[in-house]
């Protein structure tokens, strides 16, 4: 057992289970730091899960390249308003289909240009291609590639993500999806700098995060947590499949495409750094990332009572009580200790990653909770009720780490 006693043994529980391979997780609250870790960063080898193991953060990227942006929103180098157009004149003359599982032809016309809040908000009428079945779920793959490695250079990414129909109009909904990887990609055409030189020069060198970024030097190559998923069966295994996709255990030189919602490797301490922002004005240990009125407007639900109501994720409809979502990352609108995802006072901000990994930071109490794993499951196998034990042992976590807070 390694880390605080009850951290710790919610971890183990799911990894003697065979829920999960490992796990390492913090708590932050008041300056005092734990740490707790379970399992195996790889199971065939018998590496074990320590506390500075490198994951792939999935969807946790989301709110840093979220940060990011609202960084040049700060310096006056664009705006919330601005269409996307004025950094991407690809995305002009974008079409949205007249049924979102309609035929590609059968479009009409924007009713509005698509603004950089629509792409923080996810109101883009962009999409992921796993959560449609129709026509555009095809079109996405086959126009855009892998979602988190993509073969293609940025510009020719935009270039084919423009020629694609919208889901929806923009603004009318929330589409969960690509809009980040988009907003990336157009800050760091402003920067004059791939996303990964301006995520190290603005938040990653400034905060001391010295293991996260899109690619995992060698000399720290063997302490990042393996693939692990399950066959058919349930049964736990080493993949060599993100998700629903081939992984690249090393991303090739030549490859210039950057994820910005969803490319990250990070560790628990990095990560706190991080989600530490969300606990003050904007500044972490006299590093100022964001203005104060600038950090309270991420932080606030941006989706309308019918966006809130409609808002479809995986299945579920996540904001349609007690929750919002700001700019990149959920907010809690009416806590409920019964629910996990509003298991926090008003105002707490979280997001998870679909890999097992996910974050909470809660301002009123001046906590920030931090757990990650590899647990690479697709959706096929998710509605067969397969790989979900990820989501106990967080929920479990949080109600240790929550307990522990208030001893």
């Amino acid at each position: 057992m390694k880390g605080r006693p009850e951290l710790q043994q919610p971890l183990q529980k799911y990894v003697d289970e065979g829920h999960i391979a490992g796990a390492a997780a913090g708590v932050w609250r008041d300056g005092a730091v734990q740490h707790a870790c379970a399992g195996w960063r790889d199971i065939e080898s018998r590496l074990p899960m320590e506390r500075y193991t490198i994951f792939r953060i999935a969807s946790m990227t989301k709110p840093i390249t979220s940060v990011a942006a609202l960084m040049l929103v700060d310096e006056g180098r664009m705006s919330l308003s601005d269409p996307i157009s004025v950094y991407a004149p690809e995305c002009s003359k974008m079409r949205v289909l007249r049924r979102p599982d309609g035929p590609l032809e059968e479009t009409g016309a924007c009713e509005r240009p698509i603004t950089i809040e629509d792409l923080l908000t996810h109101r883009s009428g962009f999409t992921y291609a796993d959560f449609h079945r129709g026509p555009i779920s095809r079109a996405y793959r086959e126009a855009l590639g892998r979602e988190i490695d993509s073969d293609l250079a940025p510009d020719e990414w935009i270039r084919r993500l423009a020629e694609l129909p919208l889901i929806g109009q923009p603004g009318s909904a929330m589409y969960y999806g690509v809009s980040t990887d988009l907003l990336g990609f157009l800050i760091a055409r402003i920067e004059g700098a791939s996303l990964g030189a301006l995520l190290q020069r603005r938040i990653f060198g400034p905060l001391g995060m010295k293991d996260t970024g899109f690619n995992v030097p060698p000399e720290k190559r063997n302490r990042r947590a393996s693939t692990h998923g399950f066959d058919d069966k349930g049964r736990l295994i080493k993949r060599v499949m993100w998700g629903s996709e081939p992984a690249v255990p090393e991303r090739p030189e030549s490859l210039t495409y950057e994820s910005g919602g969803a490319g990250l490797w990070s560790t628990v301490d990095d990560y706190m750094k991080f989600a530490r922002l969300f606990l003050g004005d904007g500044a972490i240990d006299g590093v100022r990332l964001l203005r104060p009125e600038t950090l309270s407007l991420m932080m606030s639900n941006k989706l309308t009572g019918f966006q809130r109501a409609n808002s479809w994720l995986l299945g579920q409809k996540p904001f349609a009580v007690g929750r919002g979502f700001g700019f990149g990352l959920s907010v809690v609108l009416e806590s409920d200790p019964s629910d996990f995802m509003r298991r926090g006072n008003v105002g707490t901000v979280s997001w998870p990653g679909a890999f097992g990994g996910w974050w909470q930071a809660d301002p009123k109490d001046q906590s920030v909770f931090i757990f990650l794993a590899h647990n690479m499951v697709d959706l096929a196998q998710m509605a067969n009720g397969i790989g979900l034990g990820v989501w106990a042992a967080i929920e479990d976590f949080q109600i240790a780490a929550m307990a522990l807070n208030n001893q």
